[in-house]
């Protein structure tokens, strides 16, 4: 069998992969920071383990190579199959080039990707069809680019985990997906910590060099290509392999159960590590973070939420007012920053009907976002706690029967309802909110006569404030309250949208069109609301989700996480401005305020008019966990890192008092230690109640 012979590429790369990992673990090993000893066992078990493991995990990666090989032939080239094969790739790239596919309707940088990738697949193959004569030579060439693309991963990944292991002392975790996540900001402290250039030299020069020796080793699988039933024998016994490692890399996986961490490390894939993290979405934060003892969390948590006691964020919320049991319905904008709206200083007149909305409101002024994705927003406005480290609760496994909004809503008697105009089952929405006992309404519930534009995220917002309509008004006659909890998504690229609504054609793709559509949309549904007869009976609450953009030239840059919030409800809420310091997580609590709801709380989010409330924000990435008190930045990151800054306004005199957006964040050399423990204790107590599933409802 060709492809399991010493000329074969994949097994050269298997060398190579296993080889370069040995090397790896052995500097691991003696890496100062891994700080502990090991007996002749242990050393047997990480290099026995890692070995049998590193085989199985590189069956995985080299799928994509094995379909490279599988399709190496020159029987393919043959009239007519060859003219057939060039047409079809000549028409898919004209296809994508001047068609509109679904990777236009995502927009960004996708479609030049695929009509890159698809051309350069037609010229080479061009190239190989029409020229015969040279048909060896310019395959040798592709072979040689491929292999070294692989050899270089291979390489650049053994350097990547030095290099992780000798900031955090283990293998791939969160971390390394977040990583990814913040490409730019990651690449600019990579740049101002170690020699780049010089580094991607090295490593390019030690992959040309791997690639040559490879290349001229596997010359004879490539001088004799195999035969279609050879490649079917390979091929089956590649997937029983694969197969074989699908089961085998998680069991070697458990074997990683020494009371030694470093040892548990050590033996691990570091590949497999960084795969687990990607789809667990944890990081312990006992492990990683600064702590304080519980006893002194808890008793911190007690001042900032007085009538809580021991480990626990309960207590009881009495109203001394009849409660209103009022129609709520909670709108969370897709990506809609503060800066969009004309009191903040924006000149582009994009959010004309929320302006002028916000006048009618109790608007708050002076409220940050929790982080940086839709699911932080829907996590805040729905369990009230802090950002947790690494993904969202509503991404994880555990993320059912928790202490909810939705859950008082319940006790008070309300229908309650989450209303997406996409598939729920995206970023896990369906799952979180249909266990904690929403009913769901997303686009799989509309009729083909209830869309009447529709992109890769569902259906645009007009579409869906017509169905939330049509779903209001018949809970409106089961004489029951109801909440519901819209979220939009026409402000998401692509910002495509029904042409003729405003001023900025759909085509154009920008960001200013996908605000002013949303706005626009919004007008719509208050328009129709005002028509139903439940309408000055309901509360409406507006916010956004989270900023556009949370890239600053600091870690958690304050006017990207500052979103507009109001609460509107003219017979009920009187219109004025607060300019209260509050977080995403104060805003259904202050609602249950305003609405005199007496319950038993677990929400670290707090009623801000209420007496005890003392302002403070929560901001944070899925690593970097702030805490804003005082005009002074807290960020508490992995390794048990902490950091200050010092908040200093910068004015601009085209804006309000209440609407100051910019601040220089300055960092202190004196650490204020109070903030620091106060922002552990509200990280690490929240952290401590979801591992232990004390946050249920």
């Amino acid at each position: 069998m060709q492809f399991f012979k010493k000329s074969s590429p994949f097994i050269n790369l298997v060398f190579l992969f296993i080889f370069v990992n040995v090397i790896l673990r052995i500097v691991l090993l003696f890496h100062p920071i891994t700080q502990s000893g090991f007996g002749v066992l242990e050393i047997i078990k990480i290099f026995s383990f890692g070995f049998i493991s590193d085989l199985f995990v590189f069956t995985i990666a080299s799928a994509l190579l094995w379909l490279y090989l599988l399709f190496l032939s020159d029987s393919k080239y043959n009239k007519p199959w060859g003219y057939l094969l060039f047409g079809g790739l000549v028409a898919l790239f004209l296809y994508v080039t001047f068609g509109n596919t679904i990777l236009n309707e995502y927009g960004g940088v996708l479609p030049e990707i695929g009509m890159y990738f698809i051309g350069l697949k037609t010229i080479t193959f061009g190239l190989l069809l029409f020229l015969p004569k040279y048909r060896k030579r310019i395959r040798l060439w592709l072979y040689t680019i491929t292999i070294f693309i692989f050899v270089l991963l291979i390489v650049q990944n053994a350097i990547s985990e030095f290099f992780f292991w000798n900031e955090f002392g283990v293998r791939y975790n969160f971390i390394a997906v977040d990583y990814l996540v913040y490409t730019n900001t990651v690449i600019g402290n990579i740049m101002e910590s170690y020699p780049v250039v010089p580094l991607f030299i090295g490593v390019g020069l030690v992959a040309g060099f791997l690639t040559f020796v490879i290349v001229k080793k596997t010359k004879p699988f490539l001088q004799k290509l195999p035969s279609f039933p050879d490649k079917l024998k390979n091929l089956t016994a590649y997937v029983l392999l694969f197969l074989l490692s699908l089961s085998a890399i998680p069991f070697l996986s458990k074997q990683e159960n020494s009371t030694n961490v470093f040892t548990n490390e050590l033996q691990a894939s570091g590949i497999y590590k960084f795969y687990m993290a990607f789809i667990s979405s944890e990081l312990d934060f006992d492990t990683f973070y600064k702590t304080i003892s519980n006893k002194e969390a808890f008793a911190l948590l007690q001042k900032q939420l007085p009538g809580t006691t021991s480990e626990s964020s309960l207590r009881k919320i009495q109203s001394d007012t009849t409660e209103m049991h009022k129609n709520v319905v909670l709108i969370t904008i897709e990506s809609y920053s503060a800066e969009y709206m004309k009191a903040y200083g924006n000149e582009d007149n994009i959010t004309p009907f929320l302006d002028s909305l916000a006048t009618q409101s109790l608007q708050f002024t002076n409220l940050y976002a929790v982080g940086n994705r839709t699911v932080r927003g829907l996590e805040a406005v729905t369990l009230c706690l802090p950002p947790s480290a690494a993904e969202s609760v509503v991404k994880r496994k555990d993320n059912k029967n928790k202490f909810s909004t939705g859950s008082i809503f319940k006790q008070k008697g309300y229908n309650v309802k989450y209303m997406y105009g996409g598939d729920a089952f995206f970023d896990n929405m369906g799952d979180f909110f249909g266990g904690n006992g929403y009913d769901i309404v997303d686009k799989k519930t509309f009729t083909p006569e209830e869309i009447t534009f529709s992109n890769v995220w569902g259906v645009c917002d007009e579409d869906m404030y017509k169905k939330a309509i049509k779903v209001i008004n018949a809970e409106a006659k089961e004489n029951k309250p109801f909440f519901n909890h819209i979220m939009t998504v026409s402000n998401h690229r692509p910002f495509t949208y029904p042409e003729g609504k405003i001023d900025i054609s759909g085509k154009s793709k920008s960001r200013k069109g996908g605000v002013k559509y949303t706005d626009y949309a919004l007008r719509q549904f208050f328009a129709m609301a005002q028509k139903q007869p439940w309408f000055k009976n309901t509360v409406f609450v507006i916010l956004a989700d989270h900023c556009a953009s949370s890239s600053g030239k600091t870690e958690l840059p304050m006017d990207k996480y500052r979103i507009p919030a109001f609460i509107y409800s003219p017979e009920t809420v009187p219109a004025k401005e607060v300019n209260t310091l509050m977080s995403q997580i104060d805003v259904m609590p202050t609602l249950f305020g305003l609405l005199h709801f007496s319950y038993d709380s677990k929400f670290y989010g707090q009623d801000i008019f209420n007496s005890n409330y003392k302002p403070r924000a929560f901001v944070a990435t899925y690593q970097d966990l702030g805490y804003i008190k005082d005009n002074i930045l807290t960020i508490i990151s992995p390794v048990k890192k902490v950091k200050q800054f010092q908040l200093i306004q910068q004015p601009n005199p085209k804006v309000g008092a209440n609407f100051q957006l910019y601040f220089e964040e300055k960092p202190m050399t004196t650490l204020r230690d109070d903030l620091v423990n106060e922002a552990i204790a509200n990280y690490q107590t929240s952290a401590y109640l979801l591992k232990h599933k004390k946050y249920q409802k």
